[in-house]
């Protein structure tokens, strides 16, 4: 099982995400930098980690969207490839023309860094299988620019076609306004791209893969994730 994990200037959680891969899969993931033309041969799942790309100028994820590595994520995607994007990760994506729609200021202009609670949505994906329908997972979130929008008509897919990954929730896995952090349009925490073989989520579950850290909720998404070779690319 072939992973890489992407650095861009101002990103920081890279080393984050690669742990969680390797106690994952017992694969060392290999990282790759921004201004690279290609991904390496045989890259089964890329992930684009949290942090703050290029400062968040512009729009986050803006600059990072256009750097020369992505044409090479896109085409990976467009061939099957598995693509998770985190926070940070998530903006890049949908600046990228990856994933729809917009990661914009959270509600109440704030920054945001506490746990919260997700609810699994659906558990036939490559991301979610360890996981059960319905269940409510503990991770952490730490953002600025969290709350997701989009069109109504976009919406309404990502709805009717079962491409909500995850949303905010509490711990009895109750959905509402209260749950909901930053605003998000229906407390959506995390999309999925239409052949479900991309991800992008603002919480962070690389964080919970430990004990030692406060839980290991966030460890079955990447257990699920390098379970088996995809062989895509």
């Amino acid at each position: 099982m072939r992973a890489i994990v992407l650095k861009f200037p101002g990103i920081n959680r890279e080393t984050d995400a690669a742990r969680a891969l390797e106690q994952a899969s017992g694969f060392k993931p290999q990282y790759v930098w921004h201004g690279d033309h290609e991904l390496p041969a045989g890259t089964d799942v890329v992930l684009v980690p949290g942090g703050f790309s290029y400062g968040d100028y512009l729009r986050c994820g803006a600059i990072a969207a256009r750097a020369n590595i992505m044409t090479a994520v896109r085409k990976h995607a467009e061939r099957g490839g598995y693509v998770l994007g985190i926070c940070n990760g998530f903006q890049i994506l949908c600046e990228s023309g990856l994933l729809p729609g917009v990661l914009v200021r959270n509600r109440d202009l704030k920054f945001i860094c506490r746990m919260q609670h997700l609810k699994v949505e659906r558990t036939d994906t490559r991301f979610t299988g360890s996981y059960e329908k319905g269940d409510v997972i503990k991770v952490c979130i730490a953002h600025g620019e969290g709350n997701y929008l989009t069109d109504p008509e976009t919406l309404k897919a990502l709805e009717g076609d079962g491409r909500v990954a995850f949303r905010y929730c509490n711990e009895s896995g109750e959905v509402s306004d209260a749950t909901n952090p930053n605003g998000s349009m229906n407390s959506i925490a995390g999309i999925y791209s239409d052949k479900l073989n991309v991800l992008g989520m603002m919480p962070h579950p690389e964080n919970l893969i430990d004990p030692l850290t406060g839980g290991t909720d966030g460890r079955g998404l990447f257990e699920s994730l390098m379970r088996k070779t995809s062989a895509a690319a």
